[in-house]
């Protein structure tokens, strides 16, 4: 059981979608991340309009995303010609993906850069696109040993916590058990988004008054 990041041995540029930035924001350390993290990352035009909106200004992630901006942590970038025709071609129905997902995966795939990306439906799309090639997780992010580092004596697991409790970050089922274990269960039931979460979660709550 372990709770590796699949970017450790990789430089490449790093695409991010919008719901990856939201939990970044959510877990209180995502500048610090974002300081961390070596790969260049950029993040479509199309994420950036999806932040400009009520609901962000007033969580604040808005501003999170303009200070990473501002900082140079982060660099928008528009689609070209060839990058809009996915896009396009991904936001067509029946099938169809949010904008933010789209254009993710629309510049990824025109680049050949790593996507970020938690969803599942945009996941399997980005897949298909790149050779089967798997996106990246936002707890790929938080997992970096580069943020472990940028993030000592445990910050980085508090930053996945709230990630979870605060972002409802969706994580990859294969990794469940070992980010509970890298919380803690009394903290795992506080994670609604969890995968399996109403079948997990007495097992949890049964570990954790153990440890009591």
């Amino acid at each position: 059981m372990t709770c590796s990041s699949s970017l450790s041995d990789t430089f490449t540029p790093l695409v991010p979608d919008t719901s990856v930035l939201i939990n970044l924001h959510a877990c209180s350390q995502g500048v610090q991340v974002f300081r961390s993290i070596p790969n260049k990352i950029v993040v479509s035009d199309v994420v950036a309009a999806e932040l400009d909106h009520e609901t962000s200004h007033a969580n604040g992630e808005n501003d999170f995303f303009r200070n990473l901006v501002s900082m140079g942590l982060v660099e928008v970038v528009r689609l070209d010609d060839p990058a809009f025709r996915i896009f396009e071609m991904l936001t067509a129905a029946p099938d169809s993906l949010g904008d933010g997902e789209a254009a993710t995966i629309a510049l990824a795939a025109t680049r050949d850069l790593v996507p970020v990306i938690d969803e599942r439906k945009g996941r399997r799309r980005a897949a298909d696109l790149m050779g089967g090639q798997a996106p990246a997780w936002s707890l790929d992010l938080l997992l970096h040993p580069a943020v472990q580092a940028g993030l000592p004596d445990g910050a980085y697991i508090e930053a996945i916590f709230r990630a979870l409790s605060e972002g409802r970050m969706r994580i990859d089922e294969a990794r469940c058990d070992a980010v509970v274990a890298l919380i803690g269960p009394e903290r795992a039931v506080q994670c609604t988004c969890l995968p399996g979460f109403r079948s997990r979660r007495m097992a949890w709550m049964h570990r954790s008054e153990s440890l009591l």
